[in-house]
């Protein structure tokens, strides 16, 4: 079984540095949005990221216009018709995911490789969407993709060895360092690393420490690159918020269910860095501040 070809069914934020380093890595590679326009955004995000390489030194510009030769952006999904491997990098939605593999298991060929870039929806139930549930898997990258090496690669009880050795030795072939998992909810990241956000945001309600000096203490006590609070607004709190509400439906125990501060901070549309506003004001990006006096009441 070999890997020739991909596709990639999202070009935002994930989808685009997956198609990014996919491509980077020699691979042809289709990625296909719902509109033009966000195919284009897409595209433009990965042109801007490929410049920046360049400027640097760490790409040349015979190797940066190879690298864009391999990407080919469209809103036809019939262009994954001949992939060996497809992709999913959609909003994390279980009915907007089970309609888009309902209408691709029709387009793609008998023997491609189907994976989910989900960070803790169901692959189990993913993969029921399909006609070969033995040839789906979980396979999650993280953001900023191009940067971050881990790819977290989970399978079901119905999964082909083989295939899932095969696309384990694809994301090695990425400059990826992937660790295998079972599908669980939240996999292996998320299922660690979400109660410790929740219980940081629970200790700033009980007026534990101000968000800079949690942050802080994190940081210089743990030698963590930030601190939890920096963290969740780099996340973004309305995916924190969702991942969080997955995990506490799979496990029904306290420490994975939403704060109420998450969930009044979610639903006013401060979900952090992308909207300016989170546990910071990212008012100025260079040097955010700490909304303490506007978040406890």
């Amino acid at each position: 079984m070999e890997i020739r070809e991909v596709g990639v069914v999202g070009c935002g934020l994930m989808g685009s540095g997956i198609a990014q380093v996919i491509a980077t890595a020699g691979y042809p590679t289709t990625v296909v949005e719902v509109s033009q326009e966000l195919c284009d955004k897409g595209l433009r995000n990965i042109d801007q990221r490929l410049e920046k390489l360049a400027q640097k030194g760490a790409l040349s510009a015979e190797q940066k216009s190879a690298i864009r030769g391999r990407l080919k952006g469209a809103t036809d999904r019939s262009l994954l018709a001949n992939c060996d491997l497809v992709i999913e990098a959609v909003i994390e939605n279980l009915e907007e995911k089970r309609k888009l593999w309902q209408s691709l298991d029709s387009i793609v060929k008998r023997d491609a490789i189907l994976a989910s870039n989900t960070s803790s929806l169901s692959i189990t139930e993913m993969m029921m969407y399909t006609s070969r549930p033995d040839r789906f898997i979980g396979m999650h990258f993280f953001n900023p993709v191009p940067v971050l090496e881990l790819v977290e690669m989970s399978k079901t009880v119905a999964t082909d060895p083989q295939v899932f050795e095969t696309a384990v030795a694809f994301a090695e072939k990425l400059g990826k360092k992937p660790v295998r998992t079972t599908d669980a909810p939240g996999f292996i990241v998320n299922r660690l690393l979400i109660p410790y956000l929740l219980d940081a945001i629970r200790a700033f309600e009980e007026g534990i420490g101000s968000i800079a000096d949690m942050d802080r203490a994190m940081k210089l006590g743990c030698g963590l690159p930030m601190g939890p609070f920096i963290l969740l607004d780099f996340i973004g709190l309305d995916t924190t918020y969702s991942i969080a509400n997955i995990l506490f439906e799979g496990f029904r125990e306290r420490h994975y269910a939403p704060p109420s501060l998450l969930k009044r901070m979610v639903l006013a549309g401060w979900y952090g860095r992308k909207t300016g506003k989170g546990f910071y004001d990212y008012s100025d990006p260079s040097a955010p501040k700490p909304l303490d006096h506007l978040l406890r009441l």
